[in-house]
């Protein structure tokens, strides 16, 4: 898709630590972040966050704290029915496969979380 777009655009990869998520990505860092190809800029740093530490670390807890604090307060069978976020976050319950994407990718047999719940 490259071709479609505007010479000297930028394309950000956040997913690059994961393998990436654009086909012309490759992993870069802070001390060398940018390359080109076909005319298009890729910005696609592994640990983006680790440049502003601090403030990525405060955000990450922001965000994540209450899902701990739910599941330390409930377990995660009780957070799990109450709350649709925690449930999508379950992939395997007492060596049931509950996730089907995972289930599929590895040609194992899918139990609904329900069901194990």
């Amino acid at each position: 898709m490259l071709k479609y777009m505007k010479k000297g655009s930028v394309i950000v990869d956040v997913a690059i630590d994961q393998g990436g998520c654009i086909e012309t990505a490759r992993p870069t860092t802070h001390d060398d972040p940018i390359y080109e190809v076909d005319g298009i800029i890729h910005y696609c740093v592994a640990n983006m966050p680790g440049a502003v530490s601090m403030t990525s670390t405060v955000a990450l807890t922001n965000a994540t704290l209450p899902y701990a604090l739910e599941l330390a307060d409930k377990g995660y069978q009780v957070a799990a029915r109450e709350n649709p976020e925690l449930a999508k976050g379950l992939n395997i319950v007492d060596g049931k496969v509950t996730y089907k994407g995972v289930a599929e990718a590895f040609n194992l047999k899918y139990e609904p979380l329900e069901a194990v719940l």
